[in-house]
């Protein structure tokens, strides 16, 4: 038995933080409801390439950017933006359990799509809303896209190389990470919602914003400055408060060493056969080695010139250093832990014949997981699920094309 067998929700997001949320809901059993412009669907079905490819090896409009976060998920086709399709997508909410959406602040009411109006239909209805800057203040109507959210946010100013060193300069991280841990935000909002109404039995409306969870993300980087009043600085693959916990280069291979207390440092020495430094008062104790890193980090880095990177990782692990050679790819999905763990897993696609899946990280005791489906085709639900939910004929829907609204 999944774990939201009885909820439904109508995701009327696109790109990456919206559909992330909805996604996970999907993982965790509920019935995921995608709502697609006809004809055209989420944009990042048309970001590719690479593109899925099918059976024979020939490429699918099925973009892998896409195939990332909808897996699990029933796509219907409807056009709200014109009164009948609004007045169909109304009739669905009045079954739903959540609806979320990611459009510019107020422009769902002209649609009699915002909250106050669907409420009214559905009491019970959490709605959540993701926007770059949230529901107020003077940036609410701006766009917001996680490259400048990472910017606007200060991510940007903490992440890359430091100063003065070749490369310097703010850096993006690889991956849309406020839209990711924003898409986790939301998730967790939305099912605290649904647990209240156990005890309510109302709804909620949630507010979102990119810009907000970026500020929240930036944990013990943040709290050093308000603590401190020190603007932080970049540490490329250094740490601000913890020394040595950076990436290294070795004779053969770099290599990231996390050292997190004076323990693990007096036992990377051993390893290395330097025991006198862990007694050496420059860098027995954590502030000590932070104080001097500058010549820590230089005769660490001299010493592992004689070490080949697997055979330190190797050594290290057995003393208890964390530590970890730097995967690429390639080597992240041949690993044998990742792949002990089953993350990568392939399924049946009406076109595509299999596709690729990065498994939901998070695993329950007991059948607690839904079956993994691979993310919809455009408009691959529409039929079913307006006779599902409406009732509606072969024939009705059939005149709702013939018009365009489906």
């Amino acid at each position: 038995m999944s774990l939201l067998p009885d909820i439904k929700v109508l995701d009327l997001t696109r790109v990456l933080a919206g559909p992330w949320c909805t996604q996970i809901l999907a993982d965790y059993g509920a019935t995921v409801i995608k709502i697609e412009k006809p004809g055209v669907g989420d944009d990042t079905r048309h970001w590719g390439p690479p593109y899925a490819k099918d059976a024979d090896g020939n490429l699918t409009s099925e973009a892998a950017y896409y195939l990332s976060a909808n897996r699990g998920k029933q796509s219907v086709t409807l056009d709200f933006s014109r009164p009948e399709g609004a007045a169909l997508l109304r009739r669905m909410v009045e079954q739903a359990d959540v609806l979320i959406e990611n459009y510019k602040v107020g422009s769902l009411k002209k649609y009699g799509l915002d909250y106050e109006a669907l409420a009214q239909l559905n009491p019970r209805l959490i709605y959540c809303s993701v926007t770059g800057f949230g529901q107020s203040g003077p940036y609410a109507s701006r766009p917001g896209y996680d490259f400048a959210i990472q910017a606007v946010g200060g991510l940007m100013s903490i992440t890359g190389e430091r100063d003065g060193l070749p490369g310097a300069g703010p850096q993006k991280v690889g991956v849309a990470v406020v839209d990711l841990t924003t898409g986790m935000y939301a998730c967790t909002a939305i099912l605290a919602a649904l647990a209240n109404r156990e005890r309510t039995g109302l709804g909620r409306y949630i507010d979102v914003a990119l810009l907000d969870v970026q500020v929240a993300m930036l944990a013990n980087a943040g709290m050093n400055y308000l603590v401190s009043e020190t603007v932080p600085k970049r540490w490329g693959n250094a740490h601000a408060n913890i020394v040595p916990y950076q990436a290294f280069q070795t004779g053969e291979g770099d290599i990231v060493v996390a050292v997190g207390n004076d323990s693990q440092f007096a036992s990377f020495c051993r390893v290395l056969g330097r025991p006198e430094w862990s007694r050496d008062q420059r860098f027995a104790r954590n502030p000590a080695r932070v104080k001097h890193r500058e010549l820590l980090v230089s005769m660490i880095g001299a010493c592992l010139q004689d070490w080949r990177g697997p055979e330190l990782a190797e050594a290290l692990e057995a003393a208890g250093v964390p530590c970890g050679p730097i995967n690429n790819l390639a080597q992240v999905f041949a690993d044998p832990q990742v792949q002990a763990r089953a993350m990568r897993v392939d399924v049946a696609h009406p076109s595509a014949g299999s596709v690729p899946q990065v498994r939901h990280p998070v695993r329950f005791s007991g059948d607690a997981t839904a079956p993994m489906l691979a993310p919809p085709t455009l408009g691959q639900h529409t039929d079913a699920v307006l006779a599902s939910m409406l009732g509606l004929t072969p024939q009705d829907i059939d005149a709702l094309r013939e018009q365009g609204l489906v």
